[in-house]
């Protein structure tokens, strides 16, 4: 006998984390009576069987996902001869993004986005969509807020929580760090060892919200090896993209991943918050 299984949730750390509705074939368990309610062999045998079959589905569900993203970091571009930029968009997964997804799926141009973990929790789905695109994730903690306003616990907490939530979704685990707010110190930088990566480039789209604005900002500061920084909870900086796209597609730039713009190694701060030249 056969049963479809939605996955809904998925254990994650304090609570339970919603992995979205994808659906999958997994096999009824001998010892579940009609209307979900277990039979008599189940007294003895727990949810272990029910666990197994749980984690396999979950499995089979990511593949594809985890694949794409694999596939998509190992394409080399060599930003040391390319005009390479890197797009980054922060505070998503959102109900704006699969708009944008459109958009760079359009140009092919492959993006990073910094996510938090409970948008990811709020946006499973959007976020296996981004993966499997081909676009890179990077973490900027479960909650967003001052990492230097923490304890040490602190930030090894929310870093935690966030890549627990995006490895329930997609299965990966984030490479790089972006803090909230570029707000971070010595005390912070301590607490990982992945690369923290701010930007050169801040289209203040945040404060903005005006997408003839975010757009010129972006077209007029680009450098070759720039990180422009949007974030693409607002409508407005997704109305942007198709502008920027095409003027930096013209003057021949290609647009890449973070980790792609360092060749799959980035060093451990790309960019002081708003500076000029890598670090």
């Amino acid at each position: 006998m056969i049963a479809t299984a939605v996955l809904v949730t998925a254990s994650c750390g304090a609570g339970l984390l919603t992995a979205g509705t994808g659906t999958v074939q997994a096999a009824a368990r001998p010892d579940v009576q009609g209307g979900g309610r277990p039979g008599p062999e189940s007294s003895r045998t727990g949810l272990s069987g029910l666990s197994e079959t749980w984690s396999k589905a979950s499995t089979a569900l990511l593949q594809p996902v985890i694949a794409a993203a694999e596939g998509a970091r190992g394409r080399p571009v060599d930003c040391r001869r390319a005009k390479c930029v890197a797009l980054t968009f922060d505070d998503g997964p959102g109900q704006y993004t699969d708009a944008l997804l459109r958009q760079l799926a359009a140009y092919r141009a492959r993006a990073t986005f910094y996510v938090t973990g409970q948008n990811v929790v709020a946006y499973p789905g959007i976020l296996r969509r981004t993966v499997a695109a081909g676009h890179e994730l990077g973490n900027h903690t479960w909650s967003h807020p001052n990492l230097t306003r923490l304890s040490a616990a602190g930030v090894r907490a929310e870093l935690a929580r966030a890549d627990q939530a995006v490895k329930a979704v997609t299965g990966l685990v984030p490479r790089t760090i972006r803090p909230p707010y570029g707000a971070f110190n010595t005390a912070v930088r301590r607490q990982t060892s992945r690369p923290m990566v701010m930007w050169s480039v801040d289209t203040l789209d945040w404060l903005h919200r005006d997408s003839a604005k975010v757009a010129k900002k972006a077209i007029k500061s680009v450098r070759p090896g720039s990180v422009i920084l949007f974030h693409d909870i607002h409508p407005t900086t997704v109305r942007a993209m198709p502008q920027v796209l095409k003027a930096l597609s013209k003057r021949g730039y290609t647009f890449v991943t973070v980790s792609q713009m360092f060749g799959g190694n980035p060093p451990r701060l790309v960019y002081s918050r708003g500076g000029a030249g890598l670090l």
